[in-house]
């Protein structure tokens, strides 16, 4: 028999989990449609009554984003302008109505290389919270997701949170999303980019890339390349000369790899400008 179960408290839903095998339910967003007409096989766990893991909260050392926090929750709490790219790609997710009810943790559970959410997060050094029964772990995001479909997640356990260090709130950051339309369109290429920049000078950068490899992936040694640069048009020349070896985009409907690697290394000098100056838009004219 199909069991369906509602938990009101995050114990009951992990004793449950425990139990054996279940089929999570948050916003709906990606579960349904991945269901279809076809008839319900597993036990659904809904955890829509879980109250406490909804929300952004602040501690000594990290901001705690709740596992059913949903988009527009994370457009509309206050937070540095560290998380900016996090925030324009919770408005690139779907349309408002799905952004009311899509949750952070669903779009990392789904796992899909084309997911808004992983760059902005990635460029956070965010850390995801597993929690089980009988203990609670954390990962980093890169080594949550491990392809295409696929998370580190173990049976009995659930994602309760993602967690990012406070020294990782730093700085500036900017999303660039490429797309067949303006909105409501899956990603051919996007880009998440965070700089630290001190008197005039780039101190510290992360850039993240979704869509051009199995997994999104930070950028090193573009990473590396901009430390040190001066914080202005001169970033884009460093990004168009960098390597990007950890992109391996493969060819679909929405674009060939040749041209995903192309239109990449133009957003991600986009993205890295945009971090660098939020005000000044004709620096981002760089193609």
């Amino acid at each position: 028999m199909i069991r369906y179960a509602k938990p009101t408290t995050v114990e009951e839903a992990l004793a449950l989990l425990g139990e054996g095998a279940w089929r999570i339910l948050a916003g709906g967003t990606d579960f349904y449609p991945a269901q279809g007409a076809r008839p319900f096989r597993d036990n659904v766990l809904d955890i829509n009554a879980l109250a406490p893991l909804r929300g952004v909260a602040e501690t000594d050392d990290h901001f705690v984003i709740g596992a059913r926090t949903t988009w527009t929750d994370i457009i509309r709490h206050p937070l540095p302008p560290a998380f900016d790219a996090l925030k324009q790609a919770a408005r690139e997710v779907g349309s408002p109505q799905i952004q009311n009810v899509a949750s952070v943790a669903g779009n990392l559970c789904n796992a899909s290389p084309a997911a808004d959410g992983v760059p902005g997060l990635l460029v956070l050094n965010a850390e995801v919270e597993l929690r089980s029964a009988a203990a609670t772990r954390h990962l980093p995001l890169s080594e949550f997701i491990l392809g295409n479909r696929r998370t580190a997640l173990a049976p009995g356990e659930m994602v309760t949170a993602i967690c990012i260090p406070k020294p990782a709130a730093s700085g500036t950051s900017a999303f660039v999303k490429l797309g067949a339309r303006r909105y409501l369109v899956i990603s051919i290429a996007m880009v998440a980019a965070r700089l630290t920049i001190e008197d005039g000078t780039v101190t510290h950068a992360t850039v993240a890339v979704g869509s051009c490899s199995a997994v999104a992936r930070r950028l090193a040694a573009v990473e590396a390349g901009l430390v040190g640069l001066p914080a202005d048009r001169g970033l884009g020349d460093a990004v168009q000369s960098a390597p990007m070896a950890e992109l391996s985009p493969i060819a679909d409907v929405r674009g060939s790899a040749e041209y995903r690697l192309d239109a990449v290394r133009e957003i991600v000098a986009r993205a890295v400008l945009m971090a660098a100056d939020p005000t000044n838009e004709h620096m981002v004219a760089v193609a």
